[in-house]
């Protein structure tokens, strides 16, 4: 058996890609665009996925998004996608800074969770060890679902 990937569904495909790889920094790895079914199917990867020793795994997400609108629900039911991060207050206040919510701070400075555009969990972990809790993270109160 071998991992492939995680799909999520977007309602916006432009306000996901922008939140994945501009807000997130995932890269894009593939494009597929289907007329027949009338979907795009886009393939995002973690930078360190794609380097080293881990290059030839490459667990990603795939973005679906359907061209005839429809709702989706159910985001937190589906669990969440986790990255490591280098340092995971420096990314959440590179998030902060770009308007993403941070739903759960870095309090422990270990884990954080934010979420897409469309409702996904995504927790935030640091490497290694947990770094020294600092402000504002260990003043911030948790924000809406994660």
């Amino acid at each position: 058996m071998e991992y492939l990937h995680t799909m999520v569904r977007a309602t916006n495909l432009d306000e996901t890609l922008h939140f994945y790889r501009d807000q997130l920094g995932l890269v894009e790895i593939n494009r597929y665009d289907n007329e027949a079914g009338r979907f795009t199917l886009v393939f995002l990867a973690a930078p360190g996925d794609l380097e080293g020793a881990r290059s030839s795994f490459r667990p990603c997400v795939e973005i679906t998004w359907n061209w005839d609108p429809e709702k989706y629900a159910g985001g937190r039911n589906f669990g969440h996608l986790a990255y490591q991060v280098e340092n995971i207050h420096d990314t959440c206040r590179r998030l902060l800074e770009a308007g993403v919510t941070i739903n759960r701070p870095p309090r422990d400075g270990r884990m954080a969770f934010i979420r897409s555009p469309d409702g996904i969990s995504i927790e935030l972990l640091q490497q290694g060890a947990a770094l020294q809790p600092e402000e504002p993270w260990v003043s911030m109160e948790n924000s809406g679902e994660w």
